[in-house]
């Protein structure tokens, strides 16, 4: 049985998979579900001493080498993600600049924005992969700079076009999904217990594909490689899920079912916090409560999806006169 926990002794066998590294907690009771336990950091369940312990503990920033100032528990008790002043720069460009976010536990994000945004660079840094080069970033509690990022990392399920380009064509697609346990792309020596197995099945038929658990990933259509993908970053449980652009080159019929099935998710109780990125209000699926726009690296609007995606929030956004329609709780947009 797989089973990753962070005093666990370290794995062996393949590199460890840095875009995609989830936990496998496998609990004592299984249930028909997308999720089989509540996220064991909830709103009424405070963070525990040991954790406390870690989040008020100033240590030296291992990318910058200062210290920064204790976060105080009460302060990241409700929060998976708090970001002040986050700037990151490249090549004297500014990638973001000047971001205040803050995501809380019960909480469906949609980030908006166009191409060159930042959107994407705003994803990586809340899946630990990058260091901001100005402000400060709290994830689940830690602060990056102050905590070990690959006992971070196993907490976030991430899920993006570069994780499917790193799957092997000929990979089985139960193989996909159940290798999370090990955070590696393409089985290879790792030894799973039959309940874990059962468990990446569960999630294939909660997606609708359980009749492609045999078949390889190369043959999959981008459709299917999606929903495969998204169950692979659900395996298990994790805290917080990110999910990059999860609609990007599906045809009508595909987007529609992702996004009904996204909704599903986003509705569900017992799932963690979700942050999707798109291009389009089209992809917005219903259940999710925020919505953040992005320009230039910069904020143009944050909070209540309602208050938030509207015909000026856009206009401005995207540089464009824009008509936002609405039917239902599905958004409908295009050119004036």
């Amino acid at each position: 049985m797989v089973r990753r926990r962070q005093k666990d002794p370290p794995m062996t066998g393949k590199a460890a998979d840095t875009d995609l590294i989830t936990p496998s907690i496998v609990p004592q009771v299984r249930r028909p579900r997308l999720f089989r336990t509540a996220p064991s950091h909830s709103l009424d369940q405070p963070l525990s001493a040991d954790r406390r312990t870690r989040c008020t503990r100033a240590r030296p920033c291992g990318h910058n080498g200062r210290v920064s100032e204790p976060i105080q528990p009460s302060e990241l008790d409700d929060l998976v993600v708090r970001m002040t002043g986050v700037g990151v720069r490249r090549t004297g460009n500014d990638l973001l600049a000047d971001l205040d976010w803050t995501v809380e536990l019960d909480e469906r994000w949609v980030v908006l924005g166009p191409n060159g945004a930042g959107k994407t660079t705003l994803l990586r840094l809340a899946a630990a992969e990058l260091h901001p080069t100005s402000g400060t970033v709290d994830l689940l509690g830690d602060r990056i700079g102050k905590v070990n990022i690959f006992d971070l990392r196993p907490r976030i399920g991430f899920t993006s076009a570069a994780i499917a380009q790193r799957v092997p064509g000929e990979e089985r697609v139960v193989d996909v999904v159940v290798s999370a346990g090990y955070a590696v792309v393409g089985r290879w020596r790792e030894e799973y217990d039959a309940l874990d197995t059962d468990r990446a099945r569960e999630l294939l038929t909660a997606l609708g594909i359980p009749h492609l658990a045999e078949r390889t990933f190369g043959t999959l259509s981008e459709g299917e490689r999606k929903r495969t993908l998204i169950a692979r970053s659900l395996m298990t449980d994790p805290e917080m899920l990110l999910l990059d652009e999860p609609a990007a080159g599906l045809d009508l019929g595909g987007r529609e079912d992702l996004v009904a099935r996204l909704s599903e998710l986003a509705l569900d109780p017992e799932a963690p916090a979700m942050v999707l990125v798109t291009h389009h209000v089209e992809e917005i699926p219903p259940g999710f409560t925020h919505a953040l726009l992005l320009r230039d690296g910069r904020a143009v609007a944050s909070g209540l999806v309602d208050d938030v995606v509207t015909s000026d929030n856009l206009s401005k956004t995207f540089d464009q006169d824009l008509l936002l329609e609405r039917s239902g709780d599905r958004f409908f947009a295009r050119r004036r």
